[in-house]
């Protein structure tokens, strides 16, 4: 059976959108996407917090 790709608890830091998961191996995870066009930036983090530090602090190269 295959997982479900589903988001809870989404918040937005500026362009940057951070949303809580299941990762493959059942645990939890915390994605920070940037939702800028032309971005592409995305990483996986296992605490909310480095999520929402990386959110802060990243800066788009695309502008």
């Amino acid at each position: 059976m295959p997982a479900r790709d589903s988001f809870h608890s989404v918040m937005s830091i500026g362009p940057v959108q951070i949303g809580t998961h299941r990762d493959r191996t059942g645990r939890t995870a915390h994605a920070a996407v940037c939702t800028a066009d032309r971005c592409g930036w995305s990483a996986d983090y296992s605490s909310r917090t480095a999520a929402q530090l990386a959110a802060r602090t990243h800066r788009c190269t695309v502008r």
